[in-house]
């Protein structure tokens, strides 16, 4: 007899499905018994408003999505905010990795802006990062941000066909120059800034889903920082 599906449990605060299939991904792995076809809902499913990112730090704007999410969704929220800080530009784009250009979200805009910005940087002061901040939320205010960082360089042209954003112009270390777009879904959700922050922050999701489905238990942490 077939059963009904597994209720929403949890909500993406991201409306990128790129991002949104890769955490979704990462969730599965980390929550075998949890159907992440179901119980996994984006923010356009759950018909989340959008949210200011008007933080000054990764950590900042994850938190400030995952609190909206689980506040209008009455579920576990999970939020990153995440970008590309590049050394010799201090850091920069940073927060503003996804509106580099001027235009949110077109990726070759942003990628072209930032190669035409490095055209006169030698390789070997092309080092860079992506960085990632993995916040979770629950609806009674527990909180748990972390970071997750991936080294690496800006190549002078994009090459690869797999990821999004950025990927075609960044070499991770120890990947012999090969682009992030050149690496399968599989591995680079594996390694990435993305996966090193959730792996941090799924063991607090995890716990919250525990805390869910046994509301007599211990009281939830005090909202702050986790690991």
């Amino acid at each position: 007899m077939d059963t009904d599906p597994e209720p929403a449990r949890i909500v993406l605060a991201s409306k990128n499905q790129g991002k949104v299939r890769e955490l979704q991904a990462m969730v599965a792995a980390a929550v075998p018994d949890l159907d992440a076809a179901t119980a996994v809902v984006d923010a356009r499913a759950a018909g989340l408003s959008d949210v200011v990112e008007d933080g000054v730090s990764f950590a900042e704007n994850a938190l400030l999505k995952a609190r909206a999410a689980a506040r209008e969704s009455g579920l576990v929220a999970l939020a990153d905010d995440s970008g590309l800080a590049v050394d010799v530009m201090g850091g920069a784009p940073g927060i503003f990795s996804a509106r580099w250009s001027g235009r949110h979200g077109d990726d070759t805009a942003n990628l072209n802006l930032l190669l035409a910005q490095l055209g006169d940087v030698p390789d070997d002061h092309r080092s860079a990062q992506f960085v990632c901040a993995a916040a979770v939320v629950t609806p009674g205010g527990a909180e748990h941000v972390v970071l997750g960082e991936f080294p690496g360089m800006i190549l002078r042209e994009p090459v690869g066909e797999h990821g999004f954003g950025y990927d075609p112009i960044f070499a991770p270390d120890g990947y012999d120059g090969l682009s992030c777009a050149q690496l399968s879904p599989e591995e680079k959700n594996r390694v990435s800034h993305r996966a090193r922050a959730m792996n941090a922050v799924l063991p607090h999701l995890v716990a919250a889903l525990e805390e869910q489905d046994d509301p007599a238990g211990d009281d939830p942490p005090r909202p702050g920082s986790g690991d």
